[in-house]
């Protein structure tokens, strides 16, 4: 089910009701409720893959009961392992089973071996990225006993499911979100404003700016080779903030709907394109999934500690893996190792915590080194998402080849048709939000938040695009 779709603006009111007017009187009959509306939910895209979940929940509920009764630590191990091989196991066949056995039948070939095999039309099961990811956050937090295991499989089953982030995040941490299922929910009406808010400014940014940019981005990438440089470079900028509003504005939808029914998720952007270097950009894109690597992967392998040659190895593998788990394509992995060589000379020079506030409370004097400061690394994003856009390395290869023939003919966009019919409703978005950059959403606290929050409804039904119902993004992913 499609959060930009008339049958999520017919269910979400209706599970609204039903949580507080009908399933209010008990915390089991809460979770229950949302256990329930949850399969329905995920089930509405395809019912068979309702199992799979269940049985992954099923799994690490039952690891995590049998390490609270363990203390033996090889035992323990075994019961982390266990969870891990499961989860990424389950993610492997999935998502990389025909991309490993394409290049290994590819590096034989390349030996002179010729091997003959057939690929699997494997469907990839939506949001498996995510919901995987979150039960592996209970299992090793519970390992490591910063977390104590729930007795309620409800509660737990919940946790796994929860509906507004179920397919494509934030993810997630059972630290974090699994303790609100263990606490009976009271109608909170400011809560639920924020909620209504945040539903707001993520469909403005979905439909109106992630949706129109798609068009335009979808139509350069196609045909790059006809087009001149100006136009390559407004398709790589189109996809900017393509992605941007795509995946940010499903961020403030999740955590929207989830106020609605009185839980707190976690922040997933923070303006990543007023980023001063790469290293802030990525404390500020997708930061439950950067947080979530840096926690489980990085720190585990040793971070920022040890030799010159062990920090950039750790650097080298947290930004692939990230790349990886993108998609089974090389393109993942080369846009993440070009964000490690990014992130390469500020962790070398000791640069990388330099900007962690997301506040820019500068001097005047210094405003013009900030903003030549977030223009590179905004430039350095765009040179990248070339490679997570393209099908393939060749077309990314060959899109930058033609870009780089520097055929900048600014006479020609209109002719091409890439003109200016988006640009001004980005530059309002760039507009809107460094004006409220130390917000969380822009009507947040505003002095007359109904006009705000209306003349926002207003951009949606005046520029949003409805000839079709886009998917999101990163349910591929």
């Amino acid at each position: 089910m499609l959060f930009n779709s008339l049958d999520f603006a017919l269910f979400l009111p209706i599970v609204f009701v039903l949580y507080w007017f009908v399933f209010r009187k008990s915390l089991k009959a809460q979770n229950l409720f949302i256990v329930v509306v949850s399969y329905v939910f995920y089930g509405w895209w395809d019912w068979r893959f309702l199992g799979l979940i269940l049985f992954s929940t099923l799994v690490d509920f039952t690891i995590g009961a049998r390490l609270r009764k363990t203390k033996k630590l090889k035992q323990r191990k075994l019961l982390l392992v266990t969870s891990v091989a499961v989860n990424i196991g389950l993610l492997g066949f999935f998502k990389y089973y025909n991309f490993f056995l394409e290049n290994f039948i590819k590096a034989f070939s390349f030996l002179g071996q010729d091997i003959q095999s057939n690929s699997l039309n494997i469907i990839l099961p939506v949001g498996i990225s995510f919901y995987t990811f979150q039960t592996l956050s209970y299992t090793i937090d519970v390992y490591r006993n910063k977390l104590k295991p729930t007795s309620s499989f409800i509660q737990f089953a919940a946790f796994v499911s929860f509906f507004p982030q179920l397919v494509a995040g934030p993810i997630e941490r059972a630290t974090h979100l699994l303790p609100q299922f263990q606490i009976k929910k009271k109608f909170d009406a400011r809560l639920a404003i924020e909620g209504l808010h945040l539903i707001i400014w993520g469909l403005f940014k979905k439909i109106v700016i992630a949706d129109n940019c798609a068009q335009f981005a979808n139509d350069i990438f196609s045909n790059y080779t006809s087009y001149s440089s100006t136009t390559l470079f407004l398709g790589a900028f189109y996809f900017a903030f393509q992605i941007y509003g795509d995946f940010s504005g499903y961020s403030d939808i999740a955590i929207g709907t989830a106020r609605l029914f009185g839980f707190k998720l976690m922040r997933n952007f923070a303006f990543p394109y007023f980023s001063r270097d790469i290293a802030e950009f990525w404390r500020r894109w997708h930061i439950s999934l950067s947080t979530w690597f840096r926690d489980y992967v990085y720190i585990p392998l040793g971070g920022s500690r040890g030799s010159k040659t062990q920090q950039i190895r750790n650097v080298f593998i947290i930004f692939i893996v990230s790349g990886f788990w993108h998609g089974a394509n090389w393109t993942f992995m080369v846009w993440g190792a070009l964000n490690a060589l990014y992130f390469l000379p500020l962790l070398l020079l000791k640069l990388n915590r330099r900007h962690t506030g997301f506040s820019f409370e500068k001097p005047k004097s210094l405003f013009f080194n900030e903003f030549f400061s977030m223009l590179i690394t905004f430039l350095l994003t765009l040179f990248a998402w070339v490679f997570f856009r393209a099908k393939s390395l060749d077309v990314a290869v060959d899109y930058l080849i033609h870009f780089f023939k520097f055929t900048f003919y600014f006479d020609k966009l209109q002719i091409e048709r890439f003109s200016f019919e988006i640009l001004p409703l980005v530059l309002l978005l760039i507009l809107i939000e460094w004006f409220t950059r130390n917000k969380e959403y822009p009507t947040q606290d505003a002095k007359r938040p109904i006009i705000s929050i209306s003349v926002i409804i207003l951009l949606i039904i005046l520029f949003g695009s409805f000839s079709s119902i886009h998917e999101f993004i990163y349910f591929q992913f």
